[in-house]
């Protein structure tokens, strides 16, 4: 009878823990979730449209400061690499005190990085603002909007990050004539003192991220007990980070795969234009073939998102299918001499480009779980910025040394073709139904740390020792 009243004792508290951690992972498939989709979409327009369209700066900065291009170039370089590098500190950053608060703080750097660089003296200056500053809060940005909206939706998430991502498609539209007539109206400075306040725009789509629990590392710590307490400074840091990750062979296959992916991928946006000029076609015809391409970019996350919605066939099978798409289309380019031709490949290259961006996002819940997503992200991130750093290189020095695109063009093709076969590789891919999510109590398991563990040895020796019998000796009954 003792032993069915403490039962009955522990069953509530049991419930209430479990109360405590389903809203955590809560999705409602809609909702509010469609303001957290938007939040996303003006997050990514400020960002990525921004850093795309910033080459209009490009030729003033040279022009001003009396400086090499290679020089002025970096400015954009060090924003893109410490948006990439200083994404796991934005994803421990929300472990520990949620996305909100860690978005809005993005978006004030991002706005104050551009509005110190409008005083620039030097190009140390931009390096430290538009480059340091404004890169910081794109990280602190990014990464936490992108796992807000995959926690709100479930059953829609491609869909949902396609639309969230088309922002970026209609920014690199609009903002590079925006832009050039700012600088032509106000001067550079005036210019920068207006990306200022756009970019402060996004400390409200921070404020419109509607938190569904606490953060990861408050409830772990709310529901754990004195031995977790003392655990050390070490197993708290490797928890935020989720550098645990760093043994998941499904997140490491990924990484690399990821990594070749973000090597090939921008190398078009760097060279394409450049090409259509080298091989006879005027300014004019060649910005055209850009603009084609960016909204054949943005049908593509949106056809892509709610092809993968209606469940026909798994997120990684399309990811490779579209990766293998854009890779070949890649390296048709330079066989397309005639202007028609190049249109058609660019279409091509611009909806398989669309298509697989929401994915590459999408499936990494399927391969770590939920729990994990946020730090995962901003691991992956971190990891393939080698990729971005060596593609565009990579394919300048090709190009210097054949005198011709059509190596550069060939080599991100056979980088993503790459990337795509090592995608095969992860672990269930060749199953037909995704595998289960790991249950809440391995994830417990695997997470425990090893000095817990002394811990809990410690403690015991300590305590009243028991007496063992064999069972041999415990007498059977089925009375209560």
């Amino acid at each position: 009878m003792c032993l069915v009243s403490s039962a009955i004792m522990e069953k509530p508290q049991k419930t209430q823990e479990e109360q405590q951690s389903s809203p955590q992972m809560a999705a409602p498939d809609g909702g509010w979730g469609w303001v957290v989709v938007g939040s996303l979409f003006v997050s990514s327009a400020l960002v990525f449209g921004l850093i795309r369209s910033l080459g209009v700066f490009f030729v003033e900065f040279v022009q001003y400061f009396g400086e090499s291009a290679q020089a002025v170039s970096w400015i954009t370089s060090i924003g893109l690499a410490m948006q990439q590098l200083m994404s796991p500190v934005s994803a421990a950053a929300s472990n520990v005190y949620g996305a909100r608060p860690v978005v809005m703080m993005g978006g004030f750097l991002s706005g104050l990085g551009f509005i110190l660089a409008s005083q620039a003296t030097s190009l140390l200056h931009l390096y430290l603002t538009m480059g340091l500053i404004s890169g910081l809060g794109w990280a602190l940005i990014f990464t936490p909007t992108v796992a807000s909206v995959m926690q709100y939706f479930t059953l829609r998430r491609s869909l949902a990050m396609g639309l969230g991502f088309t922002g970026v498609g209609l920014a690199s539209f609009a903002f590079s004539p925006l832009f050039q007539y700012l600088v032509e109206a106000y001067a550079w400075r005036g210019a920068l003192l207006v990306l200022g306040g756009l970019s402060f725009n996004m400390i409200a789509c921070g404020a419109l991220i509607r938190p569904l629990g606490k953060p990861k590392v408050v409830v772990k710590a709310e529901n754990s007990t004195k031995l977790n307490k003392c655990s050390s400074l070490f197993s708290r840091i490797c928890e935020g980070f989720e550098l645990a990750l760093l043994s998941h062979r499904g997140f490491l296959t990924y990484s690399v795969a990821i990594t070749l992916f973000n090597a090939g991928y921008f190398i078009p946006y760097v060279h394409l234009v450049a090409h259509s000029r080298h091989i006879g076609f005027n300014e004019y015809q060649a910005a055209f073939v850009i603009s084609v391409t960016g909204v054949a970019d943005i049908v593509g996350r949106v056809a892509s998102g709610w092809f993968s919605d209606l469940g026909r066939m798994r997120m990684q099978h399309m990811l490779v299918v579209w990766t293998g798409l854009l890779g070949l289309s890649l390296m048709l380019i330079p066989v397309a001499v005639v202007y028609s031709g190049l249109l058609v490949v660019s279409v091509v290259y611009g909806f398989c480009a669309g298509a697989m961006t929401p994915l590459a996002f999408a499936v990494v819940p399927e391969i770590v779980g939920m729990e994990r997503m946020l730090g995962a992200l901003g691991l992956l991130q971190l990891i393939e910025s080698i990729g971005g750093l060596l593609g565009a290189p990579l394919s300048g020095w090709l190009k210097d040394y054949t005198g011709m695109y059509t190596l550069s063009f060939i080599a991100a093709g056979s980088f993503l073709v790459l990337g795509m076969l090592v995608t095969m590789t992860l672990p269930y891919f060749w199953s037909c139904t995704a595998p289960p999510p790991p249950s809440p109590s391995m994830k417990k398991s695997q997470d425990e740390s090893i000095e817990d563990g002394l811990l809990k040895q410690t403690l015991s020796s300590n305590s009243v020792p028991e007496i063992l019998c064999p069972l041999d000796d415990i007498p059977y009954s089925d009375k209560e």
